[in-house]
């Protein structure tokens, strides 16, 4: 397939999950379960969906494992819809994007891997962005950043649980769980906070599904057609988007320093990916 096509699908995922993120700013006022639950639910149509479509078997092979990705799942995206609520959503996305070192940090001790010196030495200048941001812009909540942080940690963890899945579940049955613990759990959690949507809040809710799933679907596409080193660093693009959205939609205001910080984070992470698919190309 042409590069073009992948790099496409991936500009077309970013661009969807900075709308999602977006969307969850200008809800802020709506609690953080309730933007779960709307963001699953809406994602379930498009996944049971395909998986009847398509004759896969929604149960799956590894249902322990699946349950448990679930779980771990909806606790990170809650801590991280929580977090928009301190924190610029351009920085909590950026910080979100964290998830890497830690899952670096789970393959060591679960997975039996290591992590080589320039990999640390990648991490570290990703740290120091988030030193940067917190260190010197003083309007950064550090209860936002307690909850992004929270959540990153448990999205490392996601990515260690989805490798252990392995491609023995169709990916679709590996989302679907996700989108299914996650409408039970929202829809629990909202019960005893339910603010009622008013107008265009109603299609603002049920937006997020629509742009997390075709999110979702269009990363996936690209990366079963190029190779990671191609696509994986477009994914940081979401950060760039999200950061244009928060100034000109939500009259946010990043300083100098905010900007910097979110630039080392992206550096640090991308030179973490392609050092990693460098590393894999002289194994084969």
């Amino acid at each position: 397939m042409d590069v073009k096509a992948p790099l496409k699908f991936m500009l077309i995922s970013t661009i969807a999950f900075a709308c999602m993120n977006g969307v969850v700013k200008q809800l802020v006022h709506i609690n953080a379960y309730q933007i779960v639950f709307f963001r699953s639910f809406g994602s379930l149509f498009f996944t049971f969906g395909f998986l009847l479509k398509n004759k896969i078997p929604i149960l799956g092979n590894q249902k322990k494992l699946l349950i448990l990705r679930g779980l771990v799942g909806v606790t990170s995206m809650t801590f991280f819809f929580m977090s928009t609520k301190y924190l610029p959503i351009g920085t909590a996305v950026s910080l979100r994007y964290m998830a890497p070192i830690f899952a670096a940090i789970f393959a060591v001790f679960i997975l039996k891997e290591t992590i080589k010196i320039w990999q640390w030495f990648f991490f570290a200048i990703a740290f120091s962005g988030v030193l940067i941001i917190k260190g010197f812009d003083i309007k950064i909540s550090s209860y936002g950043l307690i909850l992004v942080f929270v959540s990153s940690i448990f999205s490392g963890l996601v990515y260690i649980l989805i490798s252990k899945i392995g491609k023995r579940d169709h990916p679709v049955v590996v989302v679907n769980y996700f989108m299914v613990i996650a409408t039970i759990v929202g829809g629990l959690l909202s019960i005893n906070n339910w603010v009622n949507p008013i107008g265009k809040e109603w299609y603002l809710l049920f937006s997020l599904g629509i742009f997390g799933y075709f999110g979702q679907l269009f990363m996936t596409k690209a990366f079963q057609s190029a190779s990671t080193n191609q696509v994986a660093p477009l994914k940081y693009l979401e950060v760039i988007f999200t950061v244009l959205f928060g100034v000109f939609i939500f009259a946010e205001i990043y300083t100098i320093w905010s900007v910097f910080g979110i630039a080392l984070i992206i550096i640090g992470l991308v030179l973490n990916i392609l050092y990693k698919e460098t590393i894999k190309a002289k194994n084969f």
